[in-house]
């Protein structure tokens, strides 16, 4: 697997984000519904990469500042024939060393609380992470589950 920076105009990219809106449209009420579009995703205030197979693109992570010291985790996608296989892992471990470079103190998250985001959830609470009130401009959200963890 490699990662790289996000082409945030390659089809294939536009394609994961469309599967990833689908998914929280299926499985969360629209005000619960956090993931940034693409237009939110070229924010200056936003960094994403790109997990690759070959020539496949096969999941996606980003970072957004949120105040000095802490930033976000967002667009956590891997691709429907890809879960399970480490991708998810690989790219949150990327993206917590790029937050530790970039002299991030703490790292936040907005998952789903539905059965269909356990298996975030259990990734990040291996990965150090535990749940916490809402962060940033969240409110509390029973649909929300909020996860932080100290670099």
């Amino acid at each position: 697997m490699q990662i790289r920076p996000a082409d945030l105009d390659d089809p294939a990219f536009a394609a994961l984000m469309e599967e990833h809106r689908a998914a929280m449209q299926a499985t969360a009420p629209p005000e619960s519904q956090h993931a940034l579009d693409l237009s939110g995703l070229r924010r200056t205030t936003v960094r994403v990469w790109t997990v690759h197979d070959g020539g496949s693109l096969i999941g996606c992570g980003a970072l957004q500042h949120l105040a000095p010291g802490h930033a976000e985790i967002k667009a956590m996608r891997t691709a429907r024939a890809w879960l399970r296989r480490g991708v998810a892992r690989t790219m949150l471990d990327h993206l917590l060393a790029e937050a530790r470079r970039s002299g991030y103190a703490r790292v936040s998250l907005e998952t789903g609380s539905m059965a269909y985001f356990a298996p975030a959830r259990r990734m990040y609470a291996a990965a150090g992470f535990v749940e916490c009130g809402p962060f940033g401009d969240y409110i509390d959200d029973p649909n929300s589950t909020y996860m932080t963890r100290a670099l």
